[in-house]
This record gives structure tokens, sequence and C-alpha cells, in this order.
């Protein structure tokens, strides 16, 4: 366990494997229920907020730490998450990014004044921070993902208790190491590795937990809402997110777009496109492009500088990703490119003329897959993206901005982009979802309020003379 601002001895360690060797990257404590329930306590009672100027200093002291360590970090986040390291050097620069955008937003954290009508009285509102912030992060994107729970936490003045994901918790140790070196408390900071089904549900349930922000799968998050009830919780439980393109869209663009949002991370993000839903004949232009980019993807080693799609996490989820794709397939869709297996790898697979009811589609799959659904009319695009229990986010290519606006409003996301696709992002703006794929919003000035209380104060004042 990290308290303290240093490792703290361990019994027991989980072995951290590299998804693409198999070799140890390291090892980790394995804590134990008592170990995390004393390291809350002592935390809840060391934590004292810091000013918002202390937060801000912390903040981009930590964001120059990480671009300073930024080869660093990108080869340690290859090796335990097998992503390609090319990707691996944006996930930092990201992560820097959005520490830059938190030291902003911790000093512009501001209330408000209220004449109450009808009273000589006027209420203020004060941003306080929400108390200790449990964050328990998944396994793609390491640093980001750690980053865009933590960093908000910060900013708003609460203490944090990081869970990491057990299959990539050396980042976030890592990471826990650059903000003590920022200068942010010790005390302020706990980061307890374990097994997840052990120390998740005791975390969010622990009585000293003021607010649970989670990203991971459906039920762990139903799971991690039961045991949180009564607190604040922000939860992001994946997308099984459309690019949704008309008649008339930008070929290139859309192909383009496709090919990103399928392939990138080798398809683990929960905001890459899951389904290609392509209205018309348009269909057979779109997919001999997107087959093209496929076939010019290198997949392989991550640590290779021209790998372009790295393993998945596990042998057992690349065996899920297999087993889609063959259903699929014996369901009448046509597998185009890619698709094989080798251990843990997929290689980017395209495929046409998937039926909208496949679980290829239906659910969320976490690999190099670009499906494409053909429908006849935006009208069926609409009932087939929204179709799923997921919405996260969309993207609409067209040229037509009346047909967007007709599809925006129809669709049950969180985010629909007009020529951009689902997976677009930035930290200054909302990130979340409707229906199963969560509740409340990422992105860090909204991440900031959410991990907030608004208290308000009201005291006489002499509104009306005379």
């Amino acid at each position: 366990m990290f308290r303290d601002g240093a490792l703290q001895p361990a019994s027991d360690q989980l072995d951290v494997r590299n998804p693409w060797t198999g070799e140890s990257v390291g090892s980790v404590a394995r804590d134990t229920v008592t170990q995390m329930d004393e390291a809350v306590r002592g935390l809840r009672a060391a934590w004292r907020p810091l000013r918002p100027e202390q937060r801000a200093a912390i903040l981009g002291a930590a964001a120059e730490l990480i671009r300073e360590r930024s080869g660093e970090l990108a080869e340690l986040i290859s090796r335990e998450s097998g992503v390609c390291i090319a990707e691996t050097r944006k996930e930092t620069e990201r992560a820097a990014a959005n520490l830059v955008v938190a030291a902003t937003e911790a000093e512009r954290l501001r209330g408000e004044s209220i004449p109450v009508p009808g009273h000589d009285r006027l209420a203020l509102t004060v941003f306080e921070p929400i108390g200790v912030v449990a964050a328990i992060t998944p396994f793609n994107r390491p640093l980001n993902q750690v980053v865009v729970k933590v960093a908000p936490a910060v900013a708003a003045g609460c203490a944090v208790v990081l869970k990491p994901s057990e299959k990539t918790p050396l980042t976030a140790l890592a990471f826990a190491e650059i903000m003590l070196a920022a200068g942010f408390p010790p005390e302020n900071l706990v980061v307890t590795t374990g097994e997840p089904g052990v120390i998740g549900p005791a975390l969010a349930g622990h009585p000293d937990i003021d607010m649970v922000t989670f990203t991971g799968s459906v039920s762990t998050g139903v799971a991690v809402s039961r045991a949180a009830a009564g607190k604040q919780v922000l939860l992001e439980l994946g997308g099984n997110d459309p690019l949704i393109v008309l008649p008339d869209a930008d070929l290139g663009l859309a192909v383009q777009l496709a090919g990103q949002g399928a392939f990138a991370t080798a398809g683990q993000s929960c905001r890459g496109i899951k389904r290609v839903i392509v209205v018309g004949e348009v269909a057979d232009d779109l997919v001999a492009g997107l087959v093209e980019q496929a076939r010019r993807k290198q997949a392989g080693d991550p640590l290779d500088p021209a790998t372009d799609v790295g393993p998945l996490i596990s042998e057992e989820a690349a065996v899920v990703v297999e087993r889609r794709i063959a259903d699929a397939v014996a369901a009448n869709a046509k597998l185009l490119h890619g698709g094989d297996r080798r251990g843990s790898l997929i290689t980017p697979a395209v495929l046409d003329h998937v039926p909208a009811d496949a679980e290829l589609v239906v659910e969320e799959t976490f690999g190099p897959v670009a499906p494409v659904i053909r429908v006849a009319d935006t009208a069926e695009a609409i009932r087939v993206a929204n179709g799923t229990r997921y919405g996260l986010q969309a993207g609409v290519v067209t040229s037509n901005v009346g047909e967007f606006s007709k599809i925006a409003a129809a669709l049950r996301v969180g985010a629909v982009n007009l020529n951009a696709g689902p997976h677009f992002d930035s930290p200054h703006i909302p990130f979340g979802g409707v229906k199963s794929s969560g509740i409340g919003r990422e992105g860090i000035p909204y991440s900031i309020r959410e991990m907030s209380t608004i208290k308000t104060v009201t005291l006489p004042y002499p509104l009306h003379q005379g």
C-alpha cells in the first residue's frame, strides 16, 4: 500500500504481467480489507483542505513532472497495459494537459450572491470539498484514467484514496510519487492495491469515504453503486458508441474517423467506435476504404515504434472478441479483413453486413474491430444506434446540418459530434452517458463540481432603503 508518502511493506504480492510477452513487469501489495480500513481512517483523520492557490500550484507542478518523465512513463504504460508506445506517448501529454486544466479550474471555483426575494437578506454560496474521494480506475489508459479522477479531486480540495486496476497498478503508483514530488501532502493520498472483488466493495462502502468515482463495466459499476449507497457517485460504465455515416458524407473523413475510433488502443476505449452505421449504398465505398485502413495497421510488439495496434489486456479478453467475431460471421456478417488471434493479440478486423442484434454490436466489444451495419434510412440508423443498453457518445458524418440536428435530438447519448467520431474528447467539456453508461459527468470543470458541495450562507442585507 502507498500511504504516508511511501510504499509500505507487504506480506502478500500481486504480480503484474506484460500482456504481450507474459513476463513480470513488477509486483504490488495484495492489500487486505483491514489494511485498507486502517489507511482510510488515518487519511480521514489527517486530511485538511488546501487553499485553492496551493492546489493549483501542485497540479501545475505535477504536469511539468509528467512531461519531464514522459518517456519513462510511456514505456511503463506499454509494458503493463500492452498499448503501443506511439499511443502511450500521447497519453502522457493528455495527462499533463488535464492537470494544467485542473490547475486553472482550481482557482476558478466560485460561488454566487443571491438577493432573497421577500426578505432583506443576501444568500452567498460557497463551494467546499466533498471530503474523501475513492477513485477506482480501469486498466485502459492507466495514467490518464487516474489523472481525470485524481486531478479534479485535488482541485476541489479533497483527499483521495486511489484503487487502480490490479492489471495496471504500476503507473498509478508512479503518478502518486509524482503528486508528492509536486507538493501534495502525503497524508492526503492513499493508493490501495489488491483483489478488485475484495477491496473495491469495501472501499466504496467505507464510512469515511464521502464520494466514489468509478470507471469500468456495467456489472461492476452496479456493485460499486450498491456498496456506496447513500454516497455521491460518479460512474462511467462504458459505451457502444456508433459512428453514423449519411449518404452525403465526406467519405475520406468517414473512413479516417472509423479507422481511428475502432482501432486506437486496440479498441479498448469506452468512447471508441464500436459500430459503424451506414445509410444507403455509400456503404460499399466506405467499407472498401476501411479495409484498406485496416491493412495498413501493423499489429504486434507494443514497444516497437512502428506498431499501431498492440495486444489486448489479456488472452481471456482476446478470446471473447474472437468468439464474438465468429458468432457474427455465423449470423451472416462478412469478415473482410483481420480478426486473427495470437495469444492476446487480435489483428484489426473489418466486418460488413453485421446484424444489428449480433452480440458483437449489442454489447461493448473491447477489441480492434470495425463492424459495419447497413441501414436503409436515417430513421433506421437512429433506431439501431439507440438499440442497446448503452448511451455514451456518438458521431455523425454529414454535410446536412438540419439532418444532423434531427439525429442529435433523437439519440439517447451524452454527446453527439458532427463530422467527428464519438472518440472526440477535451478536458474542458462534460463527458458521461445515459442509460447504462453511467451517472454524472467527467471533464475537469464538471468533475470538480461533482466533487464539491455547495454551502449557502445567508445574512441580513439592506436591499430596500427608506
